[in-house]
Formats: structure tokens, C-alpha cells, sequence
């Protein structure tokens, strides 16, 4: 049997016991899981510097590397994530709706747990941490299976909070992680009916798309993040700059950073200059459309390729529109449905776009920074869906929740 089936069917032995937790049993876990990620940080961060050392070598971008480093700080970031989780309120068991038919039926739907959910991820390892505890906290098990760029990093961090778990009252075998880092592994994983409940996966854009295409397991889709920021023409120009920055260079390698920003032709007429001064020296390339070549001499052009890049870098593409119906146009032609913003004091033109651009976030005169399960207080997010089934969003503990309902009778019979 293969690493993926043995590991799926033993997470899927955990949920029996899983099932009957308390929530306080399930807040201990997790609170000897942060202890663990401190006590064990030493050994953690030797793990990420191979990881680091051979993504480097490998030609790995610094924006990527970053993404994948793990320090002191970081570690105890991480920590306080799953110390969040335990503060959030345990959604299984939750009654969402109670009724009573006309022939005396009690109903009710509650939260129940989804099963064994299996997560394909790449280089980030705090997905790893967040991933688990969102997972144990509402009862499910959990199959990691993380990219070869993060394998030491991962390895020593599950070992640590399979070892907490061993102190507590949920199985050890809840949480797995597949070491097989090849693509066969993840190929695997996608066709584990039975084993698997749904799986989620989070990543870039070919990842999400060989997981959409292949998966015979339910998916979870999580999206590319090709996010725009719109100016308007009324937009405030200080209020616009500090969104456009915070959006592309506050940690461009994550996906709710921007990638596109569209102006306005009259607001780029008086401020194009010096907005574009701010990105260079923010060290930003900038890839544009010809009108703004011809007042920006160091940008190049930008190809309808580049409009669809994702690029999680210090890479901006800049555009011109005549107004908001072209911005939009140009949004859902290259959108991932991610996190798009306008930035405008015109009212008007903020209920149009907050109301017509079909994504998962959509902001006015705020940036998109902050899709993201901390920032909108769910806590460790799961990941942002894009899809419109189930969940949308940054998920937190509820979109790992299914429902059943609960009838209660006194002897009723169906004629």
C-alpha cells in the first residue's frame, strides 16, 4: 500500500475518537501544539535552512525564499495562531436552524464535522501549523502533503505537534503528513475516494488547476491571486498612494498582494509621474500599456501574458482606462475572483464596483491586503476560496463544517 493510502486510512481510524472531543479537549491539543512549535524551534529553523540552502541553490527567487524562511519571530507567530484558534468558537455542534413540521417532527441542522480533509500545498510551512490546527479544532482529520520546497521544514514540524498530540486526547494519527513530495504523490492523493472527505488545494496556478482537473475527491477550489487596485478619478491621491504601495510592496509574494494597477486617465494625467516615482523607489518594475510608457521612460511593455502572471514579486502592471466599465472589463477578463479594489470618493461608483465585480473580496479605499483569515478575525485561515459553493473567501473554522440534521419524532409514520 502507498505512503498516501496508509496515511489517509489512518487519519480516517482518528476521526472516530475525534468525533466525541470536547471542545476543551481540542483547545488543550492545540495549546500543547503552540508549546511544542517554541519548545522545538531550534530544530524547526535547522530544518528550514536546508530547505532555504537548497532552494537557493536552486535558483529559488528571493520573494519565494521569503515565503518559505522561518525565524524565532515567525515561529512564534505561528504559535499564536493556533493559540487564536482556541479563543475562536468551536462551530461543530452549532445549531444553525430548528423547526417543527406540521405533523409534530422536530429538525434540526447542526455543524458537523467534514471527515478527512486533505491539503496540497507548496512552500509556505505555516500552512502547515494552520492547516492542522483549523482541521483538529472542528473535529477533522487531516492529510498534509506540502511541496519538496518546504519537506525538511515540514517533517520537523509535524514530528513536534504529532508529539504534543501524544499528550493529548486527540490521536496522533489525526494529523499525517506525505513525505513523497513528487507529483505522483499529489496525483494519488486526488483520487482517494473513501479515504478522503474533500481536498484543498493552495498554491499557484497550476498546482490549483491539476488538482481541478484530475481530483475525483471533492475540491475545495482555492484561488491564483491576480488582484487589481482601481483609481478613480475622484480617488484622494495620498489615500490612493498608500494603497497602491501597501498593496504591491508590503509582501508581494503572498496572493492578496496586487499585481495590476488601473488608473484613471484623468487621475494618471496629474499624478502618473510621481505615483510611479513611489514604486521605483520601492525597487517595483513597472510593466505598462504604451500611454503610460510614454510619460514613464524605465517601464517596459506589458503583454496580455502579463495581465494573466501572477507574479508574487516586485513586478507591477500598470494601465490606463478612459473609466470604470473599462476597469471592470479589464478585471473580469484577467481576475482570478480573488481580492479587487477601487479606490474613488464617488459613491456611486463604489456601490457599482462593490456590487458588480464578481470576486471574493471586493474593497473600497482599503487594500487587498487584507483578505486574509487574521485580518477579517476568523483567525489561521485554511485558505481563500474563489470558487462559489460552500465556502468563499478566507476560510476559517466554519467552511470546514458540514451539516446533518437531527429529527426527533414520537412514532410519526409517512402516508
Amino acid at each position: 500500500m502507498s505512503e498516501a493510502k496508509i496515511k489517509a486510512t489512518a487519519a480516517g481510524t482518528a476521526t472516530a475518537v475525534l468525533g466525541r472531543l470536547t471542545t476543551a479537549q481540542k483547545n488543550e491539543a492545540l495549546a500543547l501544539m503552540a508549546d511544542a512549535l517554541i519548545a522545538n524551534q531550534a530544530d524547526i529553523i535547522a530544518g528550514n535552512d536546508i530547505d532555504i540552502e537548497r532552494g537557493r541553490t536552486g535558483g529559488t527567487s528571493e520573494s519565494l525564499l521569503d515565503r518559505l524562511r522561518l525565524t524565532p519571530d515567525r515561529i512564534e507567530a505561528i504559535a499564536g495562531g493556533l493559540r487564536e484558534i482556541i479563543e475562536l468558537p468551536d462551530p461543530v455542534g452549532e445549531t444553525i436552524a430548528r423547526f417543527e413540521r406540521p405533523n409534530g417532527l422536530q429538525i434540526e441542522q447542526l455543524r458537523v464535522p467534514i471527515g478527512v480533509v486533505g491539503i496540497i500545498y507548496e512552500a509556505r510551512p505555516n500552512v502547515t501549523v494552520d492547516a492542522a490546527g483549523l482541521c483538529l479544532k472542528t473535529g477533522n482529520a487531516v492529510v498534509l502533503r506540502g511541496g519538496s520546497a518546504a519537506l525538511e521544514s515540514n517533517r520537523r514540524i509535524v514530528a513536534a505537534l504529532r508529539g504534543a498530540l501524544r499528550g493529548s486526547d486527540i490521536p496522533e494519527d489525526a494529523l499525517q503528513l506525505i513525505e513523497d513530495a513528487s507529483r505522483a504523490s499529489a496525483n494519488e492523493m486526488l483520487k482517494l475516494n473513501g479515504l478522503l472527505d474533500v481536498i484543498i488545494p493552495r498554491g499557484g496556478a497550476s498546482l490549483i488547476r491539476n488538482v481541478v482537473e484530475n481530483a475525483t475527491v471533492p475540491v475545495i477550489e482555492t484561488g491564483a491571486g491576480i488582484c487589481h487596485t482601481y483609481v478613480d478619478d475622484t480617488a484622494d491621491y495620498g489615500m490612493a498612494e498608500a494603497i497602491a504601495l501597501n498593496a504591491k510592496v508590503q509582501r508581494p509574494s503572498v496572493c492578496n498582494s496586487m499585481e495590476t494597477l488601473l488608473l484613471h486617465a484623468g487621475f494618471a494625467e496629474q499624478h502618473l509621474t510621481r505615483l510611479a516615482d513611489r514604486f521605483r523607489e520601492a525597487n517595483v518594475e513597472l510593466r505598462a500599456d504604451e500611454i503610460v510608457r510614454s510619460r514613464v521612460s524605465w517601464a517596459t511593455a506589458a503583454t496580455d501574458d502579463d495581465y494573466a502572471t501572477e507574479y508574487n514579486d516586485y513586478i507591477l502592471n500598470v494601465r490606463i482606462v478612459d473609466n470604470l466599465d473599462e476597469a471592470m472589463a479589464h478585471i473580469a477578463r484577467f481576475g482570478t475572483k480573488h481580492s479587487e479594489c477601487i479606490v474613488t470618493q464617488t459613491q456611486a461608483n463604489a456601490e457599482r464596483f462593490l456590487q458588480e465585480v464578481d470576486a471574493a473580496a471586493v474593497y473600497h479605499n482599503a487594500s487587498t491586503r487584507f483578505t486574509d483569515g487574521f485580518e477579517f478575525g476568523f483567525g489561521a485561515e485554511i485558505g481563500i476560496s474563489t470558487q462559489k459553493l460552500h465556502a468563499r473567501g478566507p476560510m476559517g473554522l466554519p467552511a470546514l463544517t458540514s451539516t446533518k440534521y437531527r429529527i426527533i419524532g414520537n412514532g410519526q409514520i409517512r402516508g
